[in-house]
């Protein structure tokens, strides 16, 4: 696992340099792309017009990433809330994004076609400053998660704990908004993609590890329906049961993953 978005970005794009022509070009506020110009004019030689606006557009998000990171490391002026190595956006809100916007990256251009994030630590003690926007017009800021978690069944407490776990879903809607901008092949990324989300308990206030919901956005190139709500029978389906599932349509089949007991029905 890797907090920083800085050292991503350098696994994925800067593997080409040393540690030490790395930093340097950090230091003198020089991009990544500058140690491929050449290469960059020659092909674009080579391209029709459409391919020559495709090139162009994935530089210019690479750039724009870099450029947020580069800020990311330089602020000086606020003391973060947290001892945080360069490259780590102070706020949440920044951080999560850069990160999914670096996988988004990594898909397009097939880096890799397997990515995990952990939106949150389980004990984590953490709040979120909520953005303004359509899901909070005021703003705010949330609960801590693992306290939150612990709501006890008080009605005030359940609320403020529902709110943090939207805006934790609203971060998945913002990757997936992204994945659908992206044109690939004869459709999207999102239509070729599947993106699972979900979280280790089905009732957090008493550690239930059973009725876990989760969340599978993308087409998974054809083989997966959306728009649908599927509901089994309690406490008899496992998490196991759905990660089998999902395994298949990758054209990767097991007999049994973790605690799992068949394949989900309905779900293809």
């Amino acid at each position: 696992m890797e907090l920083n978005p800085a050292v991503v970005f350098e696994r994925l794009f800067g593997s080409g340099s040393t540690p030490e022509e790395r930093v340097a070009r950090m230091r003198q506020n020089r991009s990544i792309l500058d140690s491929v110009l050449g290469e960059l004019n020659g092909l674009n030689k080579q391209l029709g017009a459409e391919d020559r606006r495709t090139v162009g557009r994935y530089t210019d998000e690479i750039r724009e990433i870099e450029r947020r990171i580069q800020i990311a490391a330089g602020v000086t002026d606020k003391v973060p809330v947290m001892d945080l190595p360069p490259g780590v956006p102070e706020l949440f809100d920044d951080h999560i994004k850069l990160q999914l916007d670096l996988t988004r990256l990594a898909f397009k251009s097939d880096i890799t076609r397997v990515v995990t994030l952990l939106g949150a630590r389980d004990l984590t003690g953490r709040s979120y400053p909520f953005p303004k926007g359509d899901l909070f017009p005021n703003g705010g800021v949330s609960v801590g998660f693992h306290g939150g978690s612990h709501h006890q069944d008080d009605p005030t407490q359940i609320k403020r704990y529902a709110d943090l776990n939207r805006y934790h879903v609203s971060t998945l809607a913002y990757f997936a908004q992204k994945l659908r901008e992206e044109k690939d092949g004869d459709g999207t990324l999102l239509d070729h993609s599947l993106v699972m989300y979900g979280t280790n308990m089905g009732n957090s206030n008493q550690h239930q590890h059973y009725d876990v919901p989760h969340i599978l956005v993308g087409g998974a190139s054809g083989q997966l329906e959306g728009g649908r709500h599927l509901a089994y029978e309690r406490k008899t389906v496992t998490t196991g049961n759905l990660l089998l599932s999902v395994l298949d349509l990758f054209g990767v089949h097991k007999e049994m993953q973790g605690d799992s007991t068949g394949r989900l029905t309905k779900l293809v």
